[in-house]
């Protein structure tokens, strides 16, 4: 009796044991039931992007030092950008120029014939009119002379390209040039034109040297200047720069 006794109450020790054992929380549980567990978890992941995105920019470096003609490569395209924003500079400067007087020296001669200008006086208006052979004609540009009657250099009152050499017979040889803007410049009266048809000039380059012409014979040694936009004559002292 007492032998079954002992028996059973084995049994039932075993019984709560290896139910108290199941019933144990697993280790995993434990660890996952500490609340600095996932903030733990977030900083660790962090850390080994962040190492990661470290060595692949340092692996990267590394190789374009190792690679000259890759750096060079980079390089170049750095620099025609460079090179082309340079280019841009320039042909904006080149398009902005203010126009000069073409002469070397501004100071040495006089306008002794000005543009007629519908808008003048009735004396200015005469004073502009040109006189040949019995007949008056508006004068469309502006006459330029020394006042010792010395032939001067004539200069491109602006950067363009030749598109007229002529040898007139009443307004002796003849230097037309086209700029940007439907803009050209006209200089009459030339002798010993250093220029021909399709050059191209930079603003203040000698094209030629004052002379004589049959329509402003009294004028003597000068030159005949003009300047037309859109296909019109305009009053060059307009874009001239003051004296």
């Amino acid at each position: 009796m007492n032998e079954q006794n002992k028996n059973q109450n084995h049994e039932e020790s075993s019984k709560i044991k290896m139910g108290e054992r199941a019933s144990q929380p697993s280790s995993w549980k434990k660890l996952l039931s500490k609340r600095w567990v996932y903030p733990a978890a977030y900083i660790a992941a962090a850390a080994i992007i962040l190492t990661l995105v470290w060595v692949y920019q340092d692996t990267s470096t590394k190789s374009l030092e190792q690679n000259p003609a890759a750096q060079g490569t980079a390089n170049s395209v750095t620099d025609d950008v460079g090179l082309n924003g340079e280019q841009e500079s320039v042909e904006v400067v080149a398009q902005s120029e203010n126009m000069v007087w073409p002469v070397a020296n501004a100071n040495e001669v006089t306008i002794v014939k000005p543009f007629f200008d519908e808008t003048a006086s009735e004396d200015e208006q005469a004073a502009a009119m040109v006189e040949y052979d019995q007949t008056f004609t508006a004068n469309t540009g502006i006459d330029l002379a020394r006042s010792d009657d010395a032939v001067f250099d004539v200069k491109a009152a602006l950067s363009g390209k030749v598109t007229r050499v002529e040898q007139h017979p009443l307004m002796g040889n003849i230097v037309e040039i086209t700029h940007d803007d439907n803009l050209k410049t006209v200089y009459q009266s030339l002798d010993q034109v250093k220029v021909k048809e399709g050059d191209q000039v930079k603003q203040e380059q000698v094209i030629a040297s004052a002379g004589r012409n049959e329509m402003e014979k009294a004028l003597n040694n000068h030159l005949h200047f003009e300047v037309i936009e859109e296909g019109k004559p305009v009053n060059p002292t307009t874009l001239l720069p003051q004296k």
